[in-house]
């Protein structure tokens, strides 16, 4: 676990009320791992709310002719997302009861609703996604409702190779992998590394 990292996580939650903290980066950063060891490491006090969650179902995305670029902003619920992030920054203990999040299965490549429950008096959620920082496709609402936000660095190489393996993990073949991960999540990457001015501190792993 990255120690600045978890003290300033730990400097959030001293601040008092609901606060969220959101990491960004592009696909296969390893956001989700920073963002769990996090979770983790501060022992009941944080809970993760991903924005994959939000993913459209592949038959939407079928209908809006969308299917070949799935993970593209405008394949997500980005108003949904804010509205949750809404819900969940309005929170407060002892008054509100708990928020279900959406949850997305890599094994069925879907969404699945109401399976992360954000209980009103955990202080931290922290959120986790591409597009956190990102002013268009409806997404910058996002921003002014993360108390904090942070860029996810790695080798990019590593990244890369990260995702091949990821695509070769749930079904896909080397040479289907290698070409998903060129021609849809590199030029994802490049429009998430466009928005890292944005964050409050960028975070190396």
């Amino acid at each position: 676990m990255n120690e600045t990292a978890l003290a300033r996580a730990r400097a959030l939650i001293s601040r008092g009320g609901r606060r969220i903290l959101g990491l960004v980066g592009p696909p296969g950063a390893g956001k989700s791992t920073v963002a769990q060891q996090l979770v983790d490491a501060l022992a009941g006090a944080a809970v993760l709310l991903p924005m994959d969650g939000f993913h459209l179902a592949n038959v939407e995305l079928a209908r809006l002719g969308r299917a070949g670029r799935k993970g593209a902003p405008d394949t997500f619920d980005a108003g949904g997302y804010i509205a949750l992030l809404q819900r969940v920054r309005a929170q407060q203990a002892g008054r509100d009861g708990t928020v279900y999040a959406p949850e997305f299965r890599r094994e069925i490549e879907e969404p699945i609703a109401s399976s992360i429950p954000i209980p009103a008096d955990v202080p931290l959620v922290v959120t986790e996604g591409n597009y956190l920082l990102l002013e268009r496709d409806g997404w910058a609402g996002v921003k002014p409702l993360l108390d904090e936000a942070w860029y996810v660095d790695v080798d990019d190489a590593l990244r890369r190779q990260r995702l091949v393996e990821r695509h070769m993990r749930f079904g896909r073949s080397e040479a289907d992998a290698r070409a998903w991960e060129a021609g849809t999540d590199q030029p994802n990457a490049e429009l998430i590394g466009a928005t890292a001015a944005r964050a409050d501190w960028r975070c190396a792993i």
